[in-house]
């Protein structure tokens, strides 16, 4: 057995595999003996069929598979030993001499490989990449406030309407044409009603101000401007018993209930932060500023790791792939046919591949490596977002450890979170080695460069 390399360009080669019978021989025989054990064959008892049978029915090919299997080996082993940075797989080779496995005994197998570019990166404090300081202004503090008020507000019972947001409970009773009660009507005891969701103007004004015991007439199909589910959902009746409901109906007022913003007070300060975290308002301000900015972090973060990715490609410069090797290794593995075009399919293909291969540089640069703590931390600041995103900003680690753990019990969460870590790790290294160009930003003008992008 003989495996052989030559060049076939700057970033592709030709790796050759040569192999004799005395290579195969013995696994053929095996595999024959081993199929012939289990072969059921009319005439015979099981494994008793002739060898010259079995060899005549499935010895080509075993033959095969036992050739494509040793070569496999032998070409990945190859590859392996010469620590060789190929992209993409090894493909059957456009010079492959034809093999004829009825006839030959030695047989020579050709492969076309595309090798990684070799590139050369180095970082210093002579790069520099800016670096945006999002700033939290009192306008942000204030609106989160509000935002924490309205989470740990509660619903009040009160007597009046005095806000779109009031909930009226009421009894609903149908009424005729002379707006009397009708008999055998609909009558609901326990309905509700909110101005906010009432979408027709003249009908949404008789509540207004409207108080406990007050008796209102209104048109529910004018209310829900005809919306069935809506009127259903009032009336408590089927979908298609509103479709025909056309009648007024007297709302008896029984009471209202008013959302009332938390007090800024202790009792908002340990729910938003933790008991006595926070002992008065100036020190609640300023935690939610805290917050905020470390909220806002990972934006500033995300804004550094596309600028530092531009910098670093265009320093990089081009980069020579095997570019016909590729694209046939695009269209070899399109078994399903859903590319149109090679050649745009390989265009959209390239920033990216030239973009892993960057950072595999850094990550030998940085000895980046990542452990399981590593992606847990990542799960649990994933998992910290996602509560924040809901005002709920006093999560337990303990909690968050649960969520982290039951997310990476999942392995395609698993192997994200892996990949975000040693991003993370990445931007980091990058961070300590340039120079970081701050500049002080509002938040709306940072999202403003974001615009048509």
């Amino acid at each position: 057995m003989e495996v052989t390399e030559k060049s076939s360009g700057k970033v592709s080669a030709e790796i050759t595999v040569k192999i004799g019978k005395e290579d195969y021989q013995e696994s053929v025989d095996k595999a024959i003996r081993s199929y012939a054990q289990k072969a059921v064959i009319p005439g015979f008892r099981k494994g008793k069929a002739p060898k010259a049978m079995i060899q005549k029915m499935v010895g080509k090919s075993i033959l095969i598979d036992e050739i494509n299997k040793l070569v496999s080996e032998k070409l990945y082993n190859y590859i392996k030993e010469k620590n060789m940075g190929v992209l993409g797989e090894p493909l059957p080779s456009e010079n492959q001499k034809s093999i004829d496995f009825d006839t030959q005994d030695e047989f020579e197998f050709s492969f076309d490989v595309a090798l990684a570019p070799e590139i050369n990166l180095t970082l210093g404090k002579d790069d520099k990449i800016d670096f945006y300081d999002i700033t939290v202004d009192d306008d942000m503090v204030n609106r989160q406030i509000e935002a924490l008020r309205n989470r740990f507000g509660k619903q009040e019972e009160c007597d009046t309407v005095t806000d779109d947001n009031d909930i009226i409970k009421c009894k609903f009773t149908e009424l005729d044409a002379d707006g009397a009660h009708k008999e055998g009507g609909i009558t609901v005891e326990s309905g509700m009603i909110s101005p906010r969701h009432i979408k027709n103007a003249d009908e949404k004004k008789k509540f207004d101000g409207a108080s406990k015991g007050d008796k209102i007439v209104f048109n529910p199909a004018a209310a829900s401007d005809g919306n069935e589910t809506e009127l259903a959902a009032m009336l408590h009746i089927k979908k298609e018993e509103a479709k025909e409901m056309k009648s007024d109906f007297e709302a008896e007022v029984l009471s209202v209930l008013a959302f009332k913003q938390a007090e800024v007070d202790q009792q908002l300060f340990d729910n938003a932060f933790g008991k006595d975290t926070v002992k008065d308002e100036a020190g609640f301000r300023a935690k939610v500023k805290e917050m905020l900015a470390g909220q806002i972090a990972p934006e500033s973060d995300y804004k550094f790791a596309l600028d530092a990715r531009k910098y670093i490609e265009d320093k990089v410069g081009e980069i020579e792939f095997a570019d016909a090797i590729l694209k046939r290794w695009l269209k070899f593995n399109d078994t399903e046919g859903k590319i149109e075009s090679v050649d745009e399919e390989y265009g959209k293909m390239l920033p990216d591949l030239k973009w892993q291969l960057i950072k595999e540089q850094l990550v030998k640069a940085g000895n980046v490596t990542v452990d399981r703590k590593d992606v847990e931390e990542v799960a649990k600041k994933t998992t910290k977002l996602q509560f924040a995103q809901y005002g709920m900003t006093n999560v337990p680690d303990d909690l968050l450890q649960k969520y982290a753990d039951d997310m990476l019990k999942d392995s395609k969460a698993a192997r994200n979170m892996s990949e975000r870590a040693i991003e993370e790790k990445i931007i980091s290294y990058i961070k300590d080695n340039v120079s970081l160009v701050k500049k002080e930003i509002a938040l709306d003008d940072f999202y403003k460069m974001f615009e048509n992008k």
